[in-house]
């Protein structure tokens, strides 16, 4: 028995022996070529098995391999692989890969892209695998939903009409940018999410920067900025076919295809996709187009150039008008219900939609002057077309306590379009009562943007530049149906007294927006060593507005062109993050703007006679800390900020008792935003990781305001008001939010994903007539509510391609919530109510 237990002992630990003098120990680190940033997260695979590590947060590696020779082969999405050979230990040093896609380094330059661990902003990235396998019927900006301080909801539920919020500010104060590109409106700076529709299928990264943000331009960033990152041309050719099919009618179908890089320097990318569905709201049915096209070519070592165009053409029903809690729930279709369209002629027809088409074209120059100093330039145009459908005329679709109005097919009905075209054709030569009209908002808008950076020395880099814009708002209404009338009576063009409006005709109002912007921009990073890097930052721009009004004043009138108007406004910034070891770093940032006064605060009164000439600047003052921890297993950050803003420009809208929307002008309010922010990863296994988030915040008015006015549709003055809301609840964003995630690989290719977030701290917003009381309580505190996701997706090969199925349900347990609020009790605030349980079920192949 002895021998035999020797002998074991001697072959097991011969065994070891010759397993342990087989392996061998490769260390490196992976950078990005051309920019020594390390890239975390990428795959080190032994070759021919299935023994790997992914890089850390310094893009360092240590692998054990199984093999005393052979080969390790780096990978890393959007970036092209590399395999090196191994015999024994061996220290590789420093591996660069290159950027799979023409021309991405230069975005990232010209768009800001923040740099984890270097850059001293609160930061926050989804990579494309992502979008794709979370999106599937959620609104684009829904992907964010996880990250620190963002709410984003669907609003009314139409296609497109998704809403975000960062750290308690709208949309019109965070800056979205895509490539490098501003896309917030020129006179309001808002975002309109249906103009881009189709940005899911293209995008490449999408980094949310919360508080003052890496952008040089000077940007609305008040609260964060959304930089969309777009796929420019891959370098190797290939594409995918793609479709997915959803509740409620939804269809998609779409595809992508790379030429690849050739011998001369070319490459080009197209991809388009069709979306279609009846919606989850009723009457929200929907239709669209999205395209998009890149042509790259490298001209020489020294010169690339790049053309994109892409867009989404898109039309959709709306839910525009909130009802109370009961409402919903007296109709049959309960959370679904919408009573913003009808029937006409057995066809559907909506009171409220939306349809626009915005293409945006831009044309990049790269060109290496030499081995320090580099220019980017990106020259822009956008042309957007379309507009938001409603009623003119007699309103006889409105609501009561105790239902709708006999022009609807029921209590809750839909409206009875014929009953009105039955009127209105009985009238006659007297033209009709009703009608469906259009609010167009068309412009025209070009740009530039050029970056110089510069190698100082091997420690500090400048970057400067410009930045124009030149934009055009056309703003009219239009006669969209008659409604089985002749015409439509209008007296708003004083140069066509009463019109017999038809329609393609305009009426009520139509005027042209000019605004003009001239920015120059400088910023300086200096790394004080390897470990302490800083920066800082100026920006100045000149904004001028003008506005032309074609109804209000006689052709021959001297005041139907005012003069420009402008407006200086600069912003500084800076911030240092410091690396206590290779787990511990923090950062700090602080900057001060004063940002122009929106172009409604400057014509107030939507004429060209009573002009703020002298409208204040808006005045931001912003402050963070932040730590950052990365190891092998866990990743976490915290942050703390506040952020103060004086001479606030800032428009609400609300609808009022009879159904109609209004919305006031209100200047010169102050706000305080101030929080904590915590996110984290945690890597418990190689199957298994978990993330989560949790955002506290304290948002509050910080004073009262008078002399608010209040406006309808057709901007006609209906009342002046003082609003009393010092230390009020900032409404229409959740001040705390929690996210956990679990996401485990059940085979190598097989993903299972469950998210949960939470909302609470909710306040609804006001009516800003209903705040003029002193003693004006806080808004209405929507309940608190949390929501399960699940997405498994499983990877195959079909054939010679690449195959992937995924299936997505949100809402899993079908919860029922609110999401937005107009002020009341909790009978009688108009809301509405979230998406109930959803699903998509998508498949892709790659070739």
């Amino acid at each position: 028995m002895k021998k035999t237990t020797h002998f074991l002992m001697y072959a097991v630990v011969l065994l070891f022996s010759t397993v342990l003098m087989a392996q061998s120990t490769i260390s490196g680190v992976v950078k990005e070529s051309g920019s020594n940033v390390p890239l975390p997260g990428a795959n080190v695979i032994e070759k021919g098995t299935t023994n790997g590590v992914t890089t850390d947060f310094d893009g360092k590696f240590s692998l054990k391999t199984q093999s005393k020779s052979g080969e390790i082969v780096i990978t890393f999405i959007g970036y092209n692989s590399k395999t090196i050979t191994f015999s024994g230990d061996k220290a590789v040093g420093t591996i660069e890969l290159e950027s799979s896609q023409v021309g991405l380094g230069e975005i990232q330059i010209i768009a800001s892209v923040a740099v984890d661990r270097k850059t001293p902003v609160a930061v926050s990235t989804i990579k494309s695998e992502d979008i794709e396998l979370k999106l599937g019927t959620q609104e684009f900006p829904e992907i964010l939903k996880s990250t620190p301080g963002i709410y984003t909801t669907k609003t009314g539920g139409g296609y497109g009409d998704a809403k975000t919020r960062i750290r308690g500010f709208q949309s019109n104060n965070v800056a979205v940018m895509i490539n490098g590109i501003p896309v917030n409106d020129m006179e309001n700076g808002a975002v309109y999410w249906s103009n881009w529709a189709g940005l899911g299928d293209v995008t490449s990264t999408m980094q949310v920067q919360r508080g003052l943000g890496a952008s040089k331009v000077a940007v609305p960033s008040i609260g964060g900025t959304i930089n969309i990152i777009t796929k420019t041309t891959d370098v190797e050719a290939g594409g995918s076919v793609f479709t997915s099919i959803a509740n409620d009618g939804y269809e998609k179908y779409g595809l992508t295809y790379s030429t690849g890089l050739n011998d001369k320097g070319f490459a080009a990318t197209v991809s388009a996709a069709k979306t279609e569905g009846d919606g989850y709201v009723d009457g929200t049915e929907f239709e669209g187009v999205s395209y998009f096209v890149n042509l790259s070519k490298e001209i020489n070592d020294e010169h690339k150039i790049s053309f994109t165009a892409f867009g989404s053409k898109q039309r959709h029903g709306q839910r525009q008008n909130r009802q109370t809690i009961s409402t919903f729930k007296a109709s049959e279709s309960g959370r679904k219900f919408n009573a913003d369209w009808g029937y006409k002629d057995g066809q559907v027809t909506h009171q409220e939609d939306n349809f626009y088409n915005k293409p945006q074209m831009s044309l990049n120059h790269y060109w290496s002057l030499n081995d320090n100093t580099s220019i980017a330039t990106v020259a822009y145009a956008s042309f957007g077309s379309g507009g938001g459908g409603g009623i003119a005329g007699v309103n006889k679709f409105g609501f009561s306590n105790t239902g709708f109005s006999e022009y609807r097919k029921g209590l809750y009905g839909t409206i009875d379009f014929d009953k009105i075209v039955e009127e209105n054709s009985a009238r006659g030569a007297n033209g009709s009562e009703t009608i469906l009209r259009a609010s167009r908002n068309d412009h025209n808008w070009y740009g530039v943007l050029s970056t110089l950076k510069t190698n100082l020395s091997d420690d500090l880099v400048l970057l400067t530049g410009i930045d124009y814009r030149n934009y055009k708002g056309i703003h009219f209404q239009e006669v969209t149906d008659l409604l089985g009338g002749q015409y439509f009576l209008d007296d708003s063009d004083v140069n066509n007294p009463n019109a017999a409006a038809k329609v393609g005709d305009k009426r009520s109002y139509y005027n042209d927006g000019l605004v003009g912007w001239l920015g120059a921009f400088g910023q300086l990073e200096y790394d004080v060593d390897t470990n302490f890097n800083t920066f800082v930052s100026l920006a100045l721009s000149n904004t001028s507005y003008k506005r032309v009004d074609y109804f209000n004043y006689l052709d021959s009138d001297p005041l139907q062109e005012t003069d420009n108007y402008n407006f200086l406004g600069f912003s500084t910034k800076g911030g240092a993050n410091y690396r206590l070891d290779s787990n511990h770093n923090v950062f700090a940032n602080i900057g001060y703007f004063e940002k122009a006064a929106d172009f409604d605060a400057v014509f107030q009164e939507f004429d060209n006679e009573h002009i703020n000439e002298d409208a204040a600047n808006q005045k931001i003052l912003s402050f963070e800390l932040g730590y950052g921890y990365r190891s092998d297993k866990l990743t976490a950050n915290v942050n703390v900020y506040r952020t103060t803003w004086k001479d606030r420009t800032e428009t609400a809208s609300f609808q009022q008792p009879d159904g109609t929307n209004a919305f006031a002008n209100i200047l010169g309010v102050s706000a305080i935003h101030q929080g904590v922010e915590l996110d984290f990863i945690y890597k418990a296994t190689d199957k298994l990781n978990l993330t989560g988030m949790v955002s506290l915040g304290d948002w509050r008015w910080g004073n009262n305001v008078t002399d608010v006015q209040i406006l309808d549709e057709d901007q006609n003055l209906i009342e002046t008001v003082d609003l009393y809301i010092e230390d009020l609840h900032v409404g229409d964003a959740a001040q705390t939010t929690l996210a956990l995630g679990v996401n485990y690989k059940l085979t190598p290719k097989t993903k299972l994903i469950i998210d949960y977030n939470y909302f609470g701290n909710l306040y609804a917003d006001f009516d800003p007539s209903d705040r003029d009381d002193p003693n004006s309580p806080d808004a209405w505190k929507l309940p608190d509510y949390g929501l399960f996701d699940a997405v498994i997706s499983h990877g195959f090969d079909f054939g010679p391609f690449e195959a992937n199925l995924v299936a997505r349900i949100n809402n899993v347990f079908d919860t029922e919530y609110v999401t937005d609020a107009f002020d009341g009790t909790s009978s009688t605030a108009l809301v509405y109510f979230g998406t109930g349980r959803t699903f998509s079920i998508g498949a892709k192949l790659n070739f």
